[in-house]
C-alpha cells in the first residue's frame, strides 16, 4: 500500500518538470501500453527502496489567473487531506508572490511532512537568493534544478525518511473490489444495494488503510473484501466537480484491490474522468469491471446499450477486452451479475498457464502466423512461458525480439485473450532473446 506525495504550488514554479524527473525510472514500467499517455499528473516512483505515488496537482488547474488563486487553495486543501507528505515548490526567480505566502498559510497549520523545494537554484548567487523563503515560515527549505536534477536527492533522502512506514498487509485470499467512479455516479447506492442496509458485516479489517474502508463481506454466497470510497468523508468546501478529487481518491482505494468497479452514470456518458479512473486502474494492472449505473434513467430511443457500449470501448481502446454491465441500483437489476463478474476477474487475474501446455497452444499459431520479415530478417520465436508474477504477464523467446512490433504484439494479446479469457484483465507480453 503506497504512500500518496503531491506536489503543490502556484503554476510555472516548474511542478511538472520534477514529477516528470521522478517518476522517470518507472515511467516505462507504468506505462508499458502503447497509447497510454492520457495521464499525466499520476505516477510512482521508488527511493532508497521506498516505493510511493505521486500526484502533480499543477496539471489539474484549467483556468484564467483569477480562477487560479481559490483553484490552487482547494488543491492545496484537498492534499492537505488525502496526501502523506506534501512538496511545496517555489520559484527563487520571482521570489515569495502573494499566493506562495497564502499557501504557506494554509501548510502552517498541518501536521504532516511538509517540504519546501525551491525551485530554478543552479548557481551561487541564487543559492543566496533562496534565504528569503525562510519568511515563509516553514523552516529548513530545500534548493533544487528540476531541469538538471541538482539538489533533488537530498530532498527524496529527507521525504522518503519522513513517510510512515508502508503497512504489512497480512496475505488475504478473498477478492478485493474497490468501488471508484466520479462523485456522484452511484457509488455509495450500488454498495448499499450491494450488501444491504445491516451491511452484512463479518469483519472490519482495522488499520489496513486510513480511509478507505476495508470491510469483509458476504453476499449472494460471495465472500469478498470492499474497499469502499463513497462513504469518506465529505469537505463541504470541496466542490464536487473537482477531478483531483476523484482521482486522488481512487489512487488509494485502487492501488488497495484486485478489482476495480468502476462506476459510470449513464446520463453522463463515459466522460473524461471516468477514463483518468479507468487508466489508472489499467496501469495498476487491477482487474476491471465496468458498471453502467442509472441505465433506467436513459431513453432507450436516444441511446441503445450496444451504441452506448461501443463508444466506451472507443475510449479504452486499446485494452477493450473488459466486462460491461448495464445495471440500475435502484431497481437491484443484474446486481448478483455484477458481483459474479468481479468474481470472475479476480480468479483470471490469478490464473497460472502450464509452460508445456502454452507452447503447445501458441507455438503453432506463431508458426502459421509469424512476425513479418524486416529488412530479410526472419523473426524465429521458439519458446514461451507465462511469468511467476502477481498478475499476467508472457514472455516470448525469439532470436531478434527488437524487430516484433506493436502490432504483432497485439495480434498475440488478442490470440491469447481469445484461447485463455483473459476478459477484464490486463496483460503484459516481453519478447526476450533467448
Amino acid at each position: 500500500m503506497n504512500n500518496i506525495v503531491a506536489i503543490v504550488g502556484r503554476p510555472n514554479v516548474g511542478k511538472s518538470t520534477f514529477f516528470n524527473r521522478l517518476i522517470q525510472r518507472r515511467e516505462a514500467i507504468v506505462d508499458s501500453v502503447s497509447g497510454v499517455t492520457r495521464d499525466r499528473n499520476y505516477g510512482k516512483s521508488e527511493w532508497n527502496g521506498k516505493e510511493f505515488s505521486v500526484i502533480d496537482t499543477g496539471g489539474y488547474i484549467k483556468g484564467s489567473d483569477d480562477v487560479f488563486e481559490a483553484e490552487i487553495r482547494r488543491q492545496v486543501e484537498l492534499a492537505i487531506d488525502e496526501a502523506d507528505a506534501i512538496i511545496f515548490m517555489v520559484d527563487v526567480e520571482e521570489g515569495i508572490t502573494p499566493m506562495d505566502a497564502e499557501v504557506a498559510k494554509l501548510l502552517r497549520k498541518v501536521t504532516k511532512p511538509i517540504f519546501l523545494a525551491v525551485n530554478k537554484v543552479d548557481n551561487g548567487q541564487r543559492e543566496k537568493d533562496a534565504y528569503e523563503f525562510y519568511n515563509l515560515g516553514l523552516g529548513e527549505y530545500f534548493t533544487i534544478a528540476g531541469m538538471t536534477g541538482s539538489g533533488t536527492g537530498d530532498l527524496l533522502d529527507a521525504l522518503v525518511i519522513a513517510l510512515p512506514d508502508n503497512p504489512i498487509v497480512e496475505e488475504v485470499t478473498l477478492p478485493r473490489f474497490a468501488v471508484v467512479g466520479r462523485p456522484n455516479a452511484g457509488k455509495s447506492s450500488f454498495i448499499n444495494a450491494l450488501i444491504g442496509e445491516d451491511r452484512y458485516i463479518v469483519t472490519d479489517i482495522a488499520g489496513t488503510t486510513r480511509d478507505a474502508i476495508d470491510t469483509r463481506y458476504n453476499r449472494f454466497g460471495f465472500e469478498f473484501n470492499l474497499v469502499d470510497t463513497a462513504g469518506i468523508r465529505r469537505k463541504a468546501k470541496v466542490k464536487e466537480d473537482l477531478e483531483f478529487y476523484s482521482v486522488m481518491r481512487s489512487v488509494r482505494a485502487i492501488e488497495h484491490s484486485d478489482v476495480c468497479i468502476l462506476i459510470v452514470d449513464a446520463t453522463r456518458g463515459f466522460e473524461g474522468q471516468d477514463q483518468s479512473i479507468f487508466w489508472l486502474a489499467e496501469k495498476n494492472r487491477k482487474g476491471i469491471v465496468i458498471l453502467i449505473n442509472k441505465w433506467d434513467l436513459v431513453e432507450k430511443e436516444t441511446m441503445t446499450t450496444v451504441q452506448f457500449e461501443k463508444d466506451i470501448r472507443e475510449k479504452i481502446a486499446p485494452f477493450t477486452d473488459v466486462p460491461i454491465i448495464f445495471t440500475s441500483t435502484i431497481t437491484k437489476q443484474r446486481l448478483l451479475k455484477a458481483l459474479e463478474t468481479a468474481v470472475n476477474v479476480f480468479e483470471t487475474r490469478k490464473r497460472r498457464i502450464a509452460t508445456s501446455k502454452f507452447n503447445e497452444t501458441m507455438l503453432p499459431i506463431i508458426e502459421q502466423t509469424p512476425p513479418p520479415a524486416l529488412k530479410g530478417k526472419y523473426v524465429k520465436i521458439k519458446y514461451c512461458m507465462q511469468l511467476p508474477t502477481a498478475t499476467p504477464q508472457f514472455v516470448f523467446f525469439a532470436n531478434l525480439p527488437q524487430y516484433v512490433k506493436d502490432p504483432y504484439k497485439r495480434f498475440i494479446e488478442n490470440k491469447l485473450r481469445e484461447i485463455y479469457d483473459f476478459n477484464g484483465v490486463p496483460i503484459d507480453l516481453y519478447f526476450r532473446q533467448k
